[in-house]
């Protein structure tokens, strides 16, 4: 049982990061094709904010080891 739930945690946190990133790169091409002389701005804060997001499934991945020792 606690492998089916490290599982499950490990693919929670992979589908929502990726849900996430995909937000964020979505919505900062909007901006970016709107304001182009923002872009450089943009894309640091773009890239900070995906690094937050990454730190989900890393934390997912410890829940799961937790679950299984």
């Amino acid at each position: 049982m606690e492998f089916i739930a490290a599982g499950m945690a490990i693919i929670g946190s992979a589908l929502g990061a990726a849900y996430g990133n995909s937000q964020v790169v979505k919505q900062a091409l909007e901006s970016m094709a709107r304001q182009p002389e923002m872009s450089k701005e943009l894309r640091s804060t773009m890239i900070l904010g995906m690094a937050f997001i990454e730190a989900v499934p890393i934390l997912g991945i410890v829940i799961a080891l937790l679950l299984v020792l």
